[in-house]
């Protein structure tokens, strides 16, 4: 699945530089197909989670992008492929973090990806590249702290690998292109940021938050439809 995903990522930022806004349609649909099929197997619990990180994600795309213009694509919009490619990440990263390699060498990987995540942050504020990121730094601190004390700390370091693959083929080719002055604290920012990470932390950190009471209130409002009073309440309306 990862494997899958990490390949998809890059096929479709490669197909990216000369499409045309029919052309992410296209993607977009194989996107949807990729990501039911990628379902398949999958409890009811992982796929809420997908469904709440892709619902998510997508508000968070149009606020970050449409209208604080944080980050801009090609043609200044959300292009098709971007909400199931949010489920695919996602998804993939909990693939990651369930792997006999993750559940084998926590602690290895871990380090791993402080050592990276962290120089490559510290880099950005050194005043060395022409670019500063001091937007990413702060990012990689909130992951940290999402490290410390969220509900699934694998998760997240998993998403650092594809997130950091996603970011760097996507804007290499131009399929989008952060500001170069983040519009809502006024810092600098890279292209892409170090920690740029840490949003799509954020969208594992509600999805996998927000499925248990969601199936909890699907199944109250499935007892309460089944129920005489429930029916008896639809049928007078």
């Amino acid at each position: 699945m990862a494997a899958f995903t990490f390949f998809s990522v890059a096929v479709s930022c490669l197909m990216e530089i000369s499409a045309s806004v029919e052309r992410q349609q296209l993607l977009g649909a194989c996107a949807w197909i990729f990501l039911a099929a990628l379902l398949i197997g999958e409890n009811r619990e992982t796929r809420t989670q997908v469904a709440i990180a892709v619902l998510f994600a997508t508000i968070g795309e149009h606020f970050a992008s449409i209208y604080m213009g944080g980050y801009t694509y090609r043609f200044e919009n959300v292009p098709a492929y971007v909400p199931p490619g949010h489920g695919m990440v996602y998804l993939t990263a909990v693939a990651l973090a369930r792997s006999a390699l993750f559940v084998r060498h926590p602690g290895k990987i871990t380090l791993f990806v402080i050592a990276v995540w962290g120089s490559w942050s510290l880099w950005g504020v050194s005043g060395h590249p022409d670019r500063g990121d001091w937007v990413g730094a702060l990012l990689f601190a909130i992951f940290l702290v999402w490290l410390l004390i969220g509900r699934s700390p694998m998760v997240y370091l998993a998403a650092f690998f594809i997130t950091t693959w996603l970011e760097l083929i996507g804007t290499a080719v131009g399929a989008w292109e952060w500001a170069a002055i983040d519009p809502l604290l006024g810092w600098p920012q890279g292209n892409p940021p170090s920690g740029a990470g840490a949003w799509y932390c954020l969208v594992d950190a509600v999805a996998i938050g927000g499925a248990g009471p969601t199936l909890r209130g699907m199944k109250r409002l499935s007892h309460w439809y089944k129920s005489g009073w429930g029916l008896k309440r639809i049928g007078e309306l």
